[in-house]
C-alpha cells in the first residue's frame, strides 16, 4: 500500500480477482535477498513453528505414550486459541506492550509472543505426557495463546509492510515460505531430532529456537507510524466509550459495509474451506503409530515428496491467482483438497505400503499449498487500514473455528466406529466421511465465483 486510504476503504476489493502487478517466480526469488522479505520469511518460519507442536505432532508424541485416541481429540482443543484470537485483537490494534512499546505497536507484541511462545514450548518439553495430560494440556495452551497472539501481529505487520499490490505478493509469498518451512519441521524434521534425543529434548530445542523469529524481529521495521495512522483514520484513545466501540465493532461494521450482502458469503465459504482436513487432523498422527509406521520413514517422506508436493502446490496457487483469480483458484482448491482424505482412506483400507503412503503425502501436500497460497492473498485483500490486524484475524478465526471445534471430537468418533469392525476399516470410515463435508464450501466457492461472474463489483473510491 503506498498511503493509507480513509475509514471504511479497503485496500482491495474483491471483485479484483487478478492480482495486479504480479511478480514472476524470478522476481519473487531476487526478493528473498532484500532484507525486509528475508525477516518476513523468517518472521513466518517463527509463526509456523508452533503450529504443529500442539497439533498434529503432539498427537503423535502421545500416541506413543499409549493415549487414548479420544483424549487426543480433546487435547487438540487447545488450537482453538487460534480461532478466538480475534476477541483479543483490537487490544493489540490498539494498545502498546507496556516497556517494549517503545519498538513500536507491531514490533512489541511480536517481541513478546514470540518470546512466550519459546517459553511455553519449554515447558511442554519439561512436563512431558509423564507429568500429566492436564499439566501438559495446559502448557500445550499457553503455547497456542501465545501462537496466536504472534500470528495476529505478524500478519498485520507484513500487510501494512506492504507498499503496493505486488510488494504485498512478495511479501505474502516470502511469509508463506518461512510459515511453510516451519510447518514441515514440526511435522517432519522433529520426528528425527525425537528419534536421536527424545520428545521432551525435541521440544525444548525447537522452544529455542524461536529465537530465530526473536532476532528477525529486533531486526524490522515498524510498518506504520501509529499517531497518523490515528489522525488518518481518526481513530480516538481504547479508554474513551467512542475509542472502545469503534475498537471492538468498528473492524466489524467496517468489513460489512465495504462488502454488503457477499461478506456473509464470503465468511461461509471461508469457515468451511479447511473443514476436511482440520476434523482429519488429530487422526492422522495415530493413524500413523497404528498403521506401523517408524517416525524415520514418516520424517523422510514428508521431508521428501512432502516438501516437493508444497512447493509445487504453493507455485501453482500463486500462478492460478495470477492466469485466472482468486475465486477460481479458491474454486479448484476446495475441489482437490479432501482428495488427501480420500487418500487416507485407500491407506487404510490397503494397509502399509510404502509407495501409496508416498502418493497420499503427495496429494495432501499439494493441496494444502495450493489452497493455503491463495486463500492468504485472498483474505488479506479484504482488510481495511487502520483496522488490520483485527481483520484479518476475523478472517482466520472463521477459516478455522468450526472445524477446530470439530476436530476435538475425531478420537471419540474413531472409537465409536470400532466396535464389531478392524481398528483400519474404522479409520477408513472416518476419513471418508471427513472428505464428504468438503462438498458445502465446494458449493459455497461456485456460489462467490458466479456472483463476480455475474454482477462484478467496483472497487470502492478512495
Amino acid at each position: 500500500m503506498t498511503s493509507p486510504t480513509p475509514p471504511g476503504g479497503p485496500i482491495a476489493s474483491t471483485a479484483e480477482t487478478k492480482p495486479r502487478n504480479a511478480a514472476g517466480a524470478t522476481d519473487v526469488l531476487r526478493a528473498l535477498g532484500r532484507g525486509r522479505v528475508l525477516i518476513t520469511l523468517l518472521i513466518g518460519l517463527g509463526s509456523g513453528l508452533p503450529f504443529m507442536l500442539v497439533g498434529n505432532t503432539l498427537g503423535i508424541w502421545l500416541r506413543e505414550g499409549g493415549t487414548e485416541l479420544a483424549a487426543i481429540g480433546f487435547i487438540s482443543w487447545v488450537g482453538l486459541a487460534y480461532s478466538l484470537k480475534f476477541l483479543w485483537a483490537p487490544v493489540i490494534d490498539r494498545v502498546d506492550v507496556p516497556l517494549l512499546g517503545r519498538l513500536g505497536r507491531r514490533r512489541g507484541w511480536l517481541l513478546l509472543s514470540q518470546i512466550a511462545v519459546g517459553l511455553s514450548l519449554i515447558a511442554m518439553a519439561l512436563i512431558g505426557p509423564e507429568g500429566g495430560l492436564t499439566l501438559l494440556g495446559a502448557a500445550a495452551l499457553a503455547t497456542a495463546f501465545s501462537a496466536a497472539t504472534q500470528d495476529i501481529v505478524a500478519d498485520a505487520w507484513r500487510i501494512e509492510s506492504a507498499e503496493s499490490d505486488e510488494d504485498q505478493g512478495l511479501l505474502t509469498s516470502a511469509f508463506q515460505l518461512g510459515y511453510r518451512a516451519a510447518i514441515l519441521a514440526g511435522n517432519a524434521l522433529i520426528l528425527f531430532v525425537a528419534s536421536g534425543i527424545g520428545w521432551n529434548g525435541a521440544y525444548g530445542l525447537y522452544g529455542a529456537a524461536m529465537g530465530i523469529a526473536v532476532v528477525a524481529t529486533l531486526f524490522a521495521k515498524e510498518p506504520v507510524d501509529r499517531r497518523t495512522l490515528e489522525q488518518v483514520t481518526g481513530q480516538v484513545s481504547l479508554l474513551s466509550p467512542r475509542g472502545l466501540f469503534d475498537a471492538i465493532v468498528g473492524p466489524f461494521f467496517t468489513f460489512f459495509k465495504a462488502h454488503g450482502a457477499a461478506a456473509l458469503l464470503m465468511l461461509m465459504a471461508i469457515s468451511l474451506y479447511r473443514l476436511p482436513d482440520f476434523v482429519m487432523g488429530p487422526m492422522v498422527g495415530p493413524f500413523y503409530i497404528d498403521l506401523g509406521l517408524a517416525k524415520p520413514v514418516i520424517a523422510s517422506m514428508r521431508l521428501s515428496i512432502g516438501l516437493i508436493a508444497t512447493l509445487l502446490g504453493i507455485s501453482a496457487g500463486g500462478l492460478c491467482a495470477v492466469s485466472w483469480g482468486f475465486n477460481r483458484t479458491l474454486l479448484l482448491g476446495a475441489f482437490i483438497g479432501p482428495a488427501s482424505n480420500l487418500g487416507y482412506m485407500v491407506l487404510a483400507l490397503v494397509g502399509l505400503s510404502t509407495p501409496l503412503f508416498a502418493g497420499v503425502l503427495f496429494v495432501e501436500n499439494f493441496a494444502e499449498g495450493f489452497a493455503g497460497a491463495a486463500l492468504v492473498a485472498y483474505m488479506s485483500s479484504l482488510t481495511s487500514i487502520g483496522y488490520t490486524a483485527t481483520q484479518y484475524a476475523l478472517l482466520s478465526s472463521f477459516y478455522a473455528l468450526l472445524g477446530k471445534l470439530l476436530k476435538g471430537f475425531s478420537g471419540a468418533a474413531v472409537e465409536a466406529l470400532e466396535p464389531g469392525r478392524p481398528l483400519m476399516e474404522a479409520y477408513a470410515i472416518f476419513f471418508a466421511g471427513t472428505a464428504a463435508i468438503g462438498v458445502p464450501a465446494l458449493f459455497l466457492c461456485w456460489l462467490l465465483q458466479r456472483r463476480h461472474l455475474k454482477s462484478p463489483e467496483q472497487p470502492p473510491s478512495a
